[in-house]
């Protein structure tokens, strides 16, 4: 008798939707829509062809290519420049600088971090310089580049060395800093030390920020580089992207000067979205450190 009572008592506790209420769908499928709208790369691709539209009607409007050409005109002479040859080589030439002077500013960068933890004196250094140097902008140091190292390829890449080394130490010792205790007392009671302490227990628990950093840094080098191409211009009879954006404005060609523009843009979105992007999927949300 009890057994029944309990389990008349215990029906009883589970709620009955009134009469004439439907009752709510647990799982409902998924549209097609829903589901492409769900994917980043769709998302950023309807922002991207957005803002293509914008630029088209409003060249459209405006009528006045010396101005603002639109956007069919732009990709005609970034087209024409394409295949006559002469902004790949101009690419490639802003490229080779670029990758020069960003690796060694992120070796510098890595070596000066790892001083800088292992000991005090190498911490309050960084934190000094980084405080002296980061505010001051490499554009400002291309006279005494000029100076120092002659019209070419070692002026900009000393800029682009200034340009990089900062961000990247600075997010890489701040990473470095924000590790957990219980991580640090879990690698020394594996008795790491060293760099074998550093790049197993350091680098994957401070990788967000180090990846911060890499980015800022290379947007920082990218605009450092076209920046003093525009200022200084041909080096040793060849110049980069940036001697071509500069060349096409005194000729007038602003469809060319636009298209040098998108080029910078296109470059920028590629590394993004393949090369961190890709960085960021194999490690930061592989090791569960982001959603």
């Amino acid at each position: 008798m009890s057994a029944q009572a309990s389990r008349v008592s215990t029906a009883r506790i589970v709620p009955r939707p009134p009469a004439g209420t439907a009752t709510a769908e647990v799982e409902r499928p998924v549209g097609l829509f829903e589901a492409a709208w769900d994917i980043g790369a769709v998302r950023k691709t309807v922002i991207i062809l957005g803002l293509a539209a914008a630029w088209q009607i409003y060249g459209v409007l405006l009528d006045n290519p010396l101005l603002f050409p639109s956007l069919t005109e732009t990709l005609r002479a970034l087209w024409e420049n394409i295949t006559n040859g002469v902004l790949p080589a101009r690419v490639w030439a802003s490229l080779k600088v670029l990758l020069t002077g960003y690796v060694v500013g992120v070796v510098l960068a890595g070596v000066l971090t790892i001083v800088a933890i292992n000991t005090r004196i190498g911490s309050d250094f960084l934190e000094t310089v980084t405080a002296m140097l980061s505010p001051l902008p490499a554009i400002a140091l291309l006279p005494l580049a000029l100076i120092w190292f002659g019209l070419g390829n070692g002026s900009l890449v000393f800029i682009l060395v200034h340009s990089v080394l900062w961000p990247v130490a600075l997010n890489t010792h701040s990473g470095f800093r924000g590790v957990s205790t219980t991580l640090r007392m879990v690698g020394r009671n594996y008795g790491l030390k060293g760099f074998g302490y550093i790049r197993k227990i350091l680098i994957p628990a401070a990788f967000p920020s180090i990846l911060t950093g890499l980015k800022i840094g290379w947007a920082f080098a990218w605009r450092t580089l076209v920046a003093a191409e525009l200022v200084f211009g041909v080096s040793s009879g060849q110049g980069g992207l940036g001697w071509f954006i500069f060349e096409n404005r005194n000729l007038l060609e602003i469809p060319a000067v636009f298209a040098g523009l998108l080029t910078v843009i296109l470059i920028g979105l590629v590394v993004e979205n393949l090369i961190f992007r890709t960085i960021e999927v194999r490690t930061i949300q592989k090791w569960g450190l982001q959603h």
